[in-house]
C-alpha cells in the first residue's frame, strides 16, 4: 500500500496489498477522506466515484468483475492517493466459531507434513481479523490485518480447516480463493450475534450491557490477572523442587529417595496421592542416547497435559504450555541431548485437581528417524500443594454480542461467496435453543450482507469423550441434534464429523477430511454443482410389527455398514428405555428392532457424547448425521 500525504483518505484495514475481491458481484469499496470530498476509484483501467458524507465516510459500489489479477487499485481524494496492489479477484470465504476453526496449521503439522510442504499457492490467501470485543456499538474498522499468500512458512498460520477447504475449491475451480478467518477459541454462539439477533434473549442482552462500561471490564480483567498471578507466586513459593539446591529440574539433583512412581501417561485420579490434587508434581525419567544421536536437534512430543507445564531436558527449558489442550510438542537445539544418560524433567501444575498426562498420545523423543519411547513408568513428586483451585478467569469474548460488534460488523460490506462455521462445542452446556440462536445468527448475517441467500456451511460436533457402555443422554447429542435440525434454514449445508474426532481432544487432528466435507457442502449450495455432499439424514419412521422402518434422504446410490453389521442404533419401546439394538440395510431403509422390544416407539442414532463404531454410511462415502426420532 502506497499513502501520498495520506492525512485524511483512509481505507478499512481489510484494504491492502494481496486482497482477494468476490468475482461475479458488485464489490464495495469504503472509506474515509475529508467531509464532502470527491473520491474516485480507480479499478480495472475504469473509474468510480463516490462522495464523502458530511463524516467523511464514503462508498463506492464496483460492477462484478471475472476472477483473475494481479490488479491495482487506486484511491484519490483531495490530493491523497492510495494504492494497492497485487489484488486478486475470486471467491472470499469468511471462516467464523471457535477454537476448531482458529486451529492453525501448525497444530496439524505433524499429521500432513506434504500438505504444508506443497502449500506454495499465492491463489490461496487468508486475512486473519485481530481478535477484537466491543459492547457498545458495532465497529467500523479492524485493528489490524493483512492478506497472507500461502507458501509452506505463511501456512502454518492459516486456519487447518480454512486451508483444506480453500484447497479442495481451488483444485475445482482454479479460482483465488480468499478467506477472512474470525474465529476465537472457546466462544458461544451467542458472541458472535448482534443486539437485535439476540433481542429474544434478554439475559444475554442483560450481560451485554454489563460489559458496556469499560471500567468495569478492565476492572474485572485486571482483578482476574492479578489474582492468577498471585496464585502462580505463592505456588512457586512453596514449592520444594524450585526453592531446594539444586533444583529439581537439574541433573546434579539425586536424592531420590522419597520419590514415588507412576505410568505416563495416565491421568492422576489413578495414583492415590495425585487423586484430586491441587498444585505442583514433579515428573522425571532417564533415557538412554546413543553415541551418534548426541548433539543433534530432536522433537520431543509428550501428548497433553492437565493443565499446564514447564518441560527440561538435561536442566535446560524446551518448552512450556500454560493450558491443558495445545499438543505438547517441543524442538530440541542441537547440543541439548548428549550421550549415554538423559534427563527428561516436567513440572505439571494442576489448576483444579483433575491432573494427568492424557492417555493415547505420543510419548517419545524424535531423532532423525530413532523413535524412543518415553511412555512407562517415571518418578514424581509432590512439590507444593494447595486447597486453593486456580482463579477463574473472566473470558470477555465469551460475552454475547462483543464479538459481533468488535470482528464480524467491520466486514459486512465486503462482499462473499459464503460463510463456513465450525462451533457448538462451549454451547453443549444448554443445547436445547441452540439451533433458534444459530438459525437467528445466519438470517441477521444474511440481512446485514444484503444476501438472503448467503451459503452457510457448517459442521456437526465430532465425537469427543470415552464411549459409553449403554445408550444414555448426551448434551453433546442433542447439540448435534440442534445443528441437523438448522438445515431447515434454506442453502446451508452440515459437513458430519463424528468419525473424525478423538475421545480425548477436543481438538482433533483430521482438518483435512472436516475442510473436504465442507468444500462439498459449499459446492452444492454455493456453486449450484450436482455432487453427493451429505451423508444420510433421517427422513421418516414406521413401524411395522416388532421392528421400526427408517428411510433416509442424501443416500446418494445406497446405504452402507462401514466394518461389519450396523451399530450403535438404540430402540425404545412405551417404557421410553433405549437399549442397543439390532439393525440391517434393507434396500435403501434401514430396519431396527430388539428381540425384548414388542412395542418400539422411538429409535436413536450415535446418540452419545462420542458414539464410537456408529458406522451407517452412504455409497459416497459420507457418515449419517446421528438423530432421534422421539
Amino acid at each position: 500500500m502506497i499513502a501520498e500525504s495520506n492525512r485524511n483518505l483512509r481505507l478499512p484495514c481489510l484494504f491492502s496489498d494481496g486482497m482477494i475481491l468476490q468475482r461475479e458481484q458488485p464489490v464495495k469499496i469504503w472509506g474515509w477522506a475529508e467531509p464532502e470530498t470527491a473520491v474516485t476509484v480507480t479499478f480495472l483501467g475504469n473509474d468510480y466515484f463516490a462522495k464523502a458524507d458530511n463524516t467523511g465516510a464514503w462508498v463506492a459500489v464496483l460492477p462484478p468483475a471475472a476472477a483473475g489479477g494481479p490488479h491495482t487499485l487506486e484511491v484519490s481524494a483531495g490530493g491523497e492517493v492510495v494504492t494497492l496492489s497485487d489484488v486478486l479477484v475470486g471467491d472470499v470465504w469468511l471462516c467464523s466459531g471457535q477454537s476448531n476453526m482458529q486451529l492453525p496449521m501448525e497444530r496439524v503439522d505433524l499429521m500432513f507434513p506434504e500438505e504444508i510442504a506443497g502449500a506454495a499457492n499465492p491463489l490461496i490467501r487468508q486475512f486473519e481479523v485481530p481478535e477484537r470485543f466491543d459492547f457498545r456499538i458495532p465497529r467500523q474498522d479492524l485493528d489490524g490485518g493483512v492478506w497472507v499468500a500461502a507458501d509452506p512458512k505463511t501456512v502454518l498460520d492459516f486456519s487447518a480447516v480454512g486451508y483444506f477447504f480453500a484447497k479442495e475449491l481451488y483444485e475445482k475451480y482454479q479460482v483465488p480463493i480468499g478467506l477472512l478467518n474470525a474465529s476465537v477459541g472457546g466462544t458461544p454462539v451467542q458472541a458472535w450475534m448482534s443486539r437485535e439477533a439476540l433481542s429474544p434473549y434478554p439475559e444475554y442482552l442483560a450481560e451485554a450491557d454489563r460489559c458496556k462500561d469499560n471500567r468495569y471490564v478492565e476492572e474485572v480483567l485486571a482483578r482476574d490477572q492479578a489474582a492468577q498471578v498471585e496464585w502462580h507466586k505463592h505456588l512457586s513459593s512453596i514449592d520444594q523442587g524450585l526453592n531446594g539446591r539444586p533444583r529439581w529440574y537439574d541433573p546434579r539433583f539425586t536424592d531420590l529417595g522419597d520419590w514415588q512412581t507412576a505410568e505416563v501417561p495416565g491421568d492422576w485420579c489413578e495414583i492415590p496421592d495425585l487423586a484430586g490434587f491441587i498444585g505442583v508434581a514433579w515428573f522425571r525419567r532417564v533415557f538412554q542416547l546413543p553415541e551418534e544421536l548426541a548433539g543433534r536437534p530432536a522433537l520431543l512430543l509428550l501428548g497433553a497435559i492437565v493443565d499446564s507445564d514447564i518441560t527440561y531436558l538435561n536442566g535446560q527449558v524446551v518448552g512450556t504450555t500454560g493450558y491443558q489442550y495445545p499438543p505438547r510438542k517441543y524442538w530440541i537445539p542441537v547440543g541439548v541431548l548428549k550421550p549415554g544418560q538423559n534427563l527428561l524433567t516436567v513440572r505439571v501444575i494442576s489448576n483444579t485437581g483433575r491432573g494427568g498426562f492424557v492417555p493415547d498420545k505420543p510419548y517419545q523423543l524424535m531423532v532423525g528417524d530413532t523413535v524412543i519411547d518415553l511412555k512407562g513408568p517415571w518418578q514424581y513428586k509432590v512439590g507444593a500443594a494447595t486447597a486453593q483451585p486456580l482463579p477463574t478467569q473472566t473470558f470477555f469474548t465469551y460475552k454475547p454480542v462483543g464479538l459481533f460488534n468488535g470482528m464480524i460488523a467491520p466486514l459486512v460490506n465486503y462482499s462473499l461467496k459464503g460463510v463456513i462455521w465450525y462451533q457448538g462445542e462451549s454451547n453443549t452446556e444448554a443445547p436445547e435453543n441452540y439451533c433458534d440462536l444459530f438459525t437467528r445468527l445466519i438470517a441477521d448475517w444474511r440481512g446485514r450482507w444484503q444476501r438472503r441467500d448467503l451459503p452457510f456451511v457448517y459442521v456437526q460436533l465430532a465425537n469427543f469423550m470415552p464411549p459409553d457402555e449403554r445408550p444414555t443422554d448426551s448434551n453433546w447429542a442433542e447439540l448435534r441434534h440442534q445443528q441437523l435440525l438448522a438445515l431447515a434454514n434454506p442453502h446451508t449445508a452440515m459437513a458430519v464429523a463424528i468419525d473424525v474426532g478423538e475421545w480425548n481432544d477436543l481438538h482433533p487432528l483430521n482438518k483435512k477430511a472436516v475442510g473436504e466435507r465442507l468444500a462439498l457442502g459449499a459446492m452444492a449450495v454455493a456453486y449450484g454443482e450436482d455432487v453427493p455432499y451429505s451423508g444420510p439424514i433421517y427422513r421418516s419412521m414406521e413401524v411395522q410389527g416388532s421392528r421400526v422402518i427408517l428411510t433416509f434422504d442424501h443416500i446418494y446410490g445406497g446405504l452402507e455398514a462401514r466394518v461389519g453389521p450396523l451399530r450403535h442404533f438404540a430402540l425404545a419401546g412405551s417404557d421410553g428405555d433405549f437399549r442397543w439394538a439390532r439393525a440391517e440395510i434393507v434396500g435403501d431403509q434401514v430396519h431396527v428392532w430388539h428381540d425384548d422390544i414388542l412395542d418400539p416407539q422411538a429409535v436413536r442414532y450415535a446418540w452419545a457424547d462420542n458414539p464410537a463404531g456408529a458406522n451407517l454410511y452412504n455409497k459416497s462415502g459420507l457418515p449419517a448425521s446421528p438423530f432421534r426420532t422421539d
